[in-house]
């Protein structure tokens, strides 16, 4: 499509301000790097509008030229969904306010454009938890994760971003503005209209502000690793504590061996915790929200029954929350010790719980016979069926070309996924990544309703295009 004419550009400027609008390559260079390097966005402006006002009269000016718009909130996705191919990107940073904290309903009401962390800590800071986390935490923003879905490392206590939401309010392709920002916990009175654009990854609304839940903030944690010889350990021993922990158990980590090692070869200041090497590991954490409670005492008798049965090989408990921070560092460096490591081909997959074991043994059984030498580097949430199955190139093997194996395995994993009542697609969403994969696995009666609901609310298909749905006669 041509270049935007001045007359536009002006348009812009008069709604967000001259410092809101970016039309130098070299400006825009934050916005379209992409974080994996798979894509390179191009667009001819970036526009920053400040409040949901200015979003809504972007987006109208948008719809009146049939102008393509890119939703994008801290560029941090992992699957191309905020990568432009022109038009315009409409980036959510400047909203960045948090609008109110009502400690009884114990919610936050937020701006889109307000970065996770900001959040963790404001809901700290008043006696509360958001416990959605996530690696990209720091930098990603609160509007981007709701748009994905975004999962975490609490998903197994508290569930995804979408459980994490009682309002929104979005605007909408044509401009128009709907208000859903209640903090009701009971509204049954139709269609749930936010959880159509919670997941939709902008591509049937820009998410603008939102009513978060918040929870009352753990006063004892106790964090724990364990070496396990082998899987079937994992299972029994994540069984074990969801039977004898019950709501205290929060996170629970399956490492393999070589995530763990090629972490303490890359990462700085990451030590081997154990000294000998086992085949398995399990970072556990168990939280209470009673100050002084006897949760230490608990997670001891239960880890000592856990030892005495077999079950794992050695273990730690964090004395200190620089001891467990140290253990969570160990977990959420993996993605930065691969790319270290050289090429690495990724699978964001989820099975039933009961189906973790199979799907491991199966899918490292294939791709072993399938190339010699690969290493499978597999970690993640066990507690909600959620593995990321990464794969690292051969020692002996040139990085280019086991990259251009990306295709045929995920073909692999995902068949045998699939195979398996899985998804191929476990929290990193679609983006333009795996829209093949969605029309392959989706079914059809499926993603003809999710086409149709596309074209219902973006019939000029101008919101993210190419993302998720694409196709639509």
């Amino acid at each position: 499509m041509p270049p935007l004419s001045d007359t536009l550009i002006e348009k812009f400027k008069a709604v967000v301000g001259i410092s809101g609008v970016i039309t130098a390559p070299a400006d825009q260079e934050p916005f379209v790097e992409e974080e994996r390097g798979l894509y390179r966005g191009v667009c001819d402006a970036v526009i920053l509008p400040a409040t949901t006002e200015q979003v809504s009269q972007v987006v109208t000016i948008c719809s009146e030229n049939n102008l393509p718009i890119t939703p994008q909130g801290g560029n941090t996705g992992l699957c191309g969904g905020a990568v432009a191919h022109g038009g315009i990107i409409l980036s959510l940073k400047r909203m960045n306010k948090i609008l109110n904290i009502d400690p009884l309903n114990q919610t936050m009401t937020v701006e889109s454009g307000v970065i996770l962390a900001s959040i963790q800590a404001a809901a700290e800071d008043t006696g509360f938890l958001f416990p959605l986390s996530l690696g990209a935490e720091g930098s990603c923003l609160i509007g981007g994760n709701l748009a994905t879905n975004a999962g975490g490392v609490n998903v197994l206590r508290y569930g995804n971003s979408r459980e994490l939401v009682l309002g929104l309010e979005v605007v909408l392709a044509d401009g128009r503005i709907w208000n859903g920002l209640r903090g009701l916990r009971k509204d049954n009175t139709g269609y749930d209209l936010k959880h159509l654009f919670m997941g939709s990854e902008g591509t049937l609304g820009i998410i603008t502000k939102a009513v978060l839940k918040l929870f009352p903030y753990p006063k004892t944690k106790e964090t724990a690793l364990l070496a396990l010889p082998g899987l079937d350990e994992a299972a029994q021993i994540f069984s074990a504590s969801k039977e004898n922990m019950g709501d205290s158990l929060s996170a629970f980590e399956l490492i393999s061996h070589t995530a763990l090692s090629l972490t303490t070869k890359h990462i700085s200041g990451i030590k081997a915790p154990f000294e000998n090497v086992h085949a398995q590991y399990v970072l556990i954490e168990f939280t209470s929200p009673q100050e002084g409670s006897n949760l230490r005492d608990s997670v001891e008798a239960f880890l000592g029954g856990i030892f005495e049965q077999g079950l794992a090989e050695d273990g730690v408990i964090a004395e200190s929350q620089s001891q467990a921070l140290d253990l969570w560092r160990l977990r959420e460096s993996i993605p930065e010790a691969q790319k270290i490591e050289g090429g690495s081909i990724k699978h964001d997959v989820s099975v039933p719980v009961s189906s973790i074991i199979d799907f491991l043994t199966k899918a490292t059984n294939l791709v072993e016979a399938e190339m010699p030498g690969i290493r499978v580097c597999s970690f993640g949430h066990f507690g909600d069926g959620n593995i990321h199955f990464n794969l690292t190139q051969p020692k002996d093997m040139d990085r280019h070309a086991f990259m251009d194996q990306w295709n045929h395995f995920n073909r692999l994993i995902h068949d045998l996924v699939n195979s398996m009542g899985g998804s191929f697609s476990a929290e990193h969403g679609i983006g333009q990544l795996k829209v093949g994969e969605l029309e392959k696995y989706k079914d059809p009666v499926e993603l003809e309703l999710m086409k149709t609901i596309k074209k219902s609310l973006d019939p000029m298909m101008i919101l993210n295009p190419g993302k998720i749905i694409r196709n639509i006669q």
